[in-house]
């Protein structure tokens, strides 16, 4: 990593908030209760709803899925299967359950209430570091660093701009830097929608960044087969030999082993069905 810009901080915050002001979007995730508080379950849903998903894709899911599980209570008691149903159209599923996993601990150990601190959530299955800080960001408007792709994109963009591989610990400093003295919660929305104007005007900048992995393309990966078995059996269950034949690739026996230790699925005697 080389050819780091010097940086004017008060500038570009000036550039970040001032961008936000005229170009502020309206997300469900982002309109807050009544009484004024944020609903901390509806931005731990969100969070998790955004990783590696569109927000584009995520808005339709987002309303449905609370529209059947509006609270934490009514996901730890759902039935995986009818989660799983819920989230299909936003891929990797694996979410799903982590997300039904973290609903149940929090119900189980936390009286329904989600976590304030990070060490605490990040001890909840599928919550690592970074979602966590979300979570203690949009949540409890908390001074938290956390760094993702439309982070990225703007340190990079404004700090970086002929550099390569850059490591999120030389970006760290400029967000705290940055950060201090702002709203968190609304500096970070901020930030999230000047990221999204410069990917659409300057390219993906993260090519730059020494995280960065291009995403596999979905056709004809083991994603799609993962798919692809899940769909068939939120019909009802099937027997081994039945998804076989519907699904005609020889990684399919290896995928349903995968999915069953994941317990997505559960096997019996004669079939497959949905994990409980």
């Amino acid at each position: 990593m080389s050819d780091r810009r010097k940086p004017d901080l008060d500038e570009f915050v000036a550039v970040v908030t001032g961008y936000f002001e005229t170009h502020r979007r309206d997300l469900p995730w982002r309109r807050p209760e009544p009484d004024g508080s944020y609903d901390a379950y509806k931005i731990m849903v969100s969070e998790i709803m955004l990783q590696q998903t569109q927000v584009s894709r995520v808005i339709p899911k987002y309303d449905e899925f609370l529209d059947v599980f509006p609270n934490v209570l009514s996901l730890a008691e759902a039935n995986l299967g009818d989660v799983l149903k819920l989230w299909s159209g936003l891929g990797y599923n694996r979410r799903a359950k982590y997300l039904h996993s973290a609903a149940k601990q929090i119900v189980k150990r936390h009286n329904g209430t989600i976590p304030e601190t990070l060490n605490t959530l990040t001890c909840l299955p599928g919550i690592g570091y970074n979602t966590a800080a979300a979570i203690c960001v949009y949540a409890y408007d908390q001074p938290q660093i956390f760094i993702e792709t439309n982070i990225r994109t703007v340190y990079i963009h404004h700090f970086f701009k002929h550099a390569h591989d850059v490591a999120d610990k030389d970006i760290r400093p400029l967000v705290a830097s940055t950060l201090h003295g702002q709203d968190p919660r609304e500096f970070y929305w901020a930030l999230m929608d000047y990221g999204t104007y410069i990917k659409s005007t300057e390219g993906n900048v993260n090519v730059k960044s020494k995280h960065y992995i291009k995403q596999s393309t979905f056709h004809g990966s083991r994603r799609q087969i993962r798919g692809q078995i899940l769909k068939l059996l939120m019909d009802g269950p099937k027997k081994r030999s039945e998804l076989l034949e519907k699904i005609s690739d020889v990684r399919t026996e290896d995928v349903l082993h995968e999915l069953e230790n994941e317990q997505l699925i559960i096997r019996t005697k004669s079939s497959y069905t949905l994990g409980s």
